[in-house]
């Protein structure tokens, strides 16, 4: 066998240059998120915390509102007393003097024996 060379005919078609023109790459597009996933967890963490310390503020001052009620009340029932106190305080001096006393005495059929006073002295 004889080794016999073919010849291939190749059709040449002559190719048009075509300028190769440069692939642009996409522009990036800016991501429509305006927050990233941390900011917003940070927003929801800083939200929160302002909603806490409001809220313990605010109660708070409830409490010390309750406590100021409570002491004004306190200070009207000690002046109530105080009147009262003083109001008795005036009955007894009234109650308490010589007259009275012997007046009683002589409606309870005591009489004035010298020998038995004993003078006591006052307060």
């Amino acid at each position: 066998m004889a080794l016999e060379q073919r010849k291939f005919q190749t059709t040449y078609v002559r190719e048009l240059e075509t300028p190769e023109v440069p692939k642009t790459l996409p522009k990036p597009r800016p991501s429509r998120r305006i927050f990233s996933v941390g900011e917003k967890f940070l927003f929801v963490l800083v939200a929160s915390l302002l909603v806490l310390c409001a809220t313990t503020i605010l109660h708070t001052q409830a409490q010390i509102n309750d406590a100021n009620q409570e002491v004004q009340m306190l200070n009207k029932e000690i002046e109530e007393t105080t009147k009262k106190n003083m109001e008795l305080s005036i009955q007894v001096k009234e109650k308490s003097t010589y007259d009275r006393i012997w007046e009683k005495a002589k409606e309870l059929g005591l009489d004035l024996n010298e020998n038995n006073v004993k003078v006591v002295p006052g307060r």
